[in-house]
Parts: structure tokens; sequence; C-alpha cells
């Protein structure tokens, strides 16, 4: 996974934007983020998947809002890398707490 950030000044402050790349399979752990984050999809084929839900397919041009204090995870598809703009608000209790890897059996659930 490759980051790097898209504006330093106003947006390291109060939100942060990253552009990041998911190498094929490459995929974030669970994860959650106290003021939700928003997800647009610039290319490739990426998942994402809320616990308790089904894995979403993405692709460029779409746009996740992932809520507040859900916990879930994101990266790209086996074959495919998978690109991606991340918005993520900055709160008092931080942006993100981190939780367990996705395993290859939660990842390998995807509905075609």
């Amino acid at each position: 996974m490759r980051c790097s950030f898209i504006h330093h000044g106003f947006c390291s402050h109060y939100v942060l934007c990253l552009y990041v790349t998911f190498e094929p399979g490459a995929r974030s752990h669970w994860h959650s983020h106290p003021g939700g984050q928003m997800l647009l999809a610039i290319g490739g084929i990426g998942y994402y998947q809320e616990r308790g839900k089904s894995i979403q397919i993405l692709q460029k041009g779409d746009v996740v809002k992932c809520p507040p204090n859900v916990p879930h995870w994101h990266g790209a598809s086996p074959a495919v890398a998978f690109m991606q703009v991340v918005i993520t608000p900055n709160t008092a209790t931080g942006r993100v707490t981190w939780m367990k890897p996705v395993t290859d059996m939660e990842c390998a659930n995807v509905k075609k």
C-alpha cells in the first residue's frame, strides 16, 4: 500500500486527504473512524466491507461514506490494483482505531 498527501495545509489540521494505491491483493486491517471516512474510487477494482455486511466491489467513480465508529476494511481485488482518495476528519479522539488483520477467508467472501 502506498499513500501520499493530497494537500498539507488546511487539510492536515481538519481532515486527512490521501491518495492511496493498493497493489493487487493488498488490504487494510479492520478499523474505524470516530468522524467517519469518505472513499473516492479513482481506478482499478477495490473491495470495501463493513463488519457484518457483504463485501462491496468498487470501481472508478464509486463513492463510499464510512459511518463513524463502524468497523470496516478496504483494499484491492486479488488480481487488480485499486486507487482511491480517502478523506478522514480529525476529531478530539483521533482519526482511526486500528483492529485485527483481515483474514484471507474474510477477503475471499465476495459475491459476484
